[in-house]
């Protein structure tokens, strides 16, 4: 290789490193609007089935785009109603349990000085202070309150966006084939990406709901106190790959540690164990199949970059959104080899079923 042509290639990798630096930053400072276009994107993607059934029924579009819009709309305010009404009793309880639990923290570590075992040396007992304790927690809670009424602030723009996807997703297919002809292939790439974007979500949804119904029930058989909050928080926290499971389970067994003691604390956790193994390792994988996995490098740092680009929101949508990227490399017969480097290693990838076809 000339030198002129190693010239013009690293020139070429410094451009499009660059673009991506241009386009992260964009996306970054760009994310009070791009937030509920992507959130309404997957609304859309979710509701669209329910629309196309209403049509086959021979329910007109804009009845049909009324019906589903509202049955979202319900379920948005039914849960918000259930997570805002239960942060709030939990809210209420949770300076008591704080105190109990630093109690308790404070035996324990007087019971380690009691046998001779020093630890004021690594440990301080100044965090320990229930005063300090609560106000921290009050802080937690505060910039909880404040997430959950600027997400809701923004349901509105979101279901305004939906209806104009849905709107537009609805007769999009017939003016793609009268632009570009029936056998186009860009047809086939769009409704290729589309359908397994939908069925992954779909799914993914499945399995949150199937887990924070599980927990549920986990929690309200061994009296844990607020056993929906920690429902509804499993079902949430089951988008956030890799340490979703353990955010979740944390509150309830400590929770349930202050009020019941280790043994059952111990059982709680053991259910959380249990049925994020089951639900992770052998349901999830066998419903979406080995064409939807992704490596855990991958997902951890997919965790990390869209969590820094768009905070919490980013964390939960996190796994989506490399999904519709990765789904996106492989119809691109250049670019598939990077959506192959994204999937499980060999070893890991044996152990799942390989229905490519899925």
């Amino acid at each position: 290789m000339s030198a002129e042509s190693k010239r013009g290639e690293g020139t070429k990798t410094l451009l499009v490193m660059a673009s991506l630096v241009v386009v992260v930053a964009g996306l970054k400072a760009g994310a009070p609007v791009l937030l509920p276009v992507v959130l309404a994107f997957f609304l859309s993607v979710l509701s669209f089935p329910l629309l196309h059934w209403l049509m086959r029924h021979r329910v007109r579009l804009p009845f049909a785009l009324l019906l589903t819009v509202m049955a979202v709309a319900a379920l948005l305010t039914a849960f918000g109603f259930l997570i805002s009404s239960t942060v709030s009793e939990f809210a209420l309880a949770a300076p008591a349990y704080m105190e109990q639990l630093v109690v308790k923290a404070r035996t324990f570590l007087e019971s380690l000085e009691a046998r001779d075992i020093e630890i004021t040396d690594w440990l301080a007992l100044e965090p320990l202070d229930p005063g300090f304790m609560v106000d921290r927690l009050g802080g937690i809670l505060g910039g909880t309150v404040l997430g959950i009424t600027s997400a809701v602030s923004s349901v509105t723009l979101v279901l305004i966006i939906m209806i104009c996807m849905l709107a537009e997703g609805a007769g999009l297919r017939k003016k793609l084939q009268r632009a570009f002809g029936k056998g186009d292939t860009a047809i086939q790439y769009f409704t290729g990406i589309t359908g397994e974007v939908q069925r992954y979500l779909e799914v993914k949804t499945m399995v949150s709901l199937m887990t924070g119904v599980v927990l549920w029930g986990w929690a309200a058989l061994l009296d844990v106190p607020f056993p929906l909050l920690w429902g509804l928080v499993a079902f949430v926290f089951n988008y956030i790959p890799v340490i979703g499971s353990i955010l979740a389970a944390i509150l309830p067994v400590l929770v349930t540690l202050v009020q019941h003691g280790f043994g059952r604390a111990a059982l709680l956790a053991l259910g959380y164990l249990a049925v994020n193994f089951l639900v992770g390792n052998l349901l999830e994988p066998i419903w979406m199949g080995r064409r939807f996995g992704l490596s855990t490098l991958v997902v951890f740092l997919s965790l990390v970059f869209w969590g820094w680009l768009w905070g919490p929101i980013g964390m939960l949508l996190s796994v989506p959104l490399t999904m519709v990227i990765k789904i996106m490399l492989e119809h691109s017969p250049k670019m598939r080899w990077l959506a192959v480097l994204l999937e499980p290693g060999p070893g890991t990838a044996a152990a799942q079923p390989a229905r490519e076809s899925a």
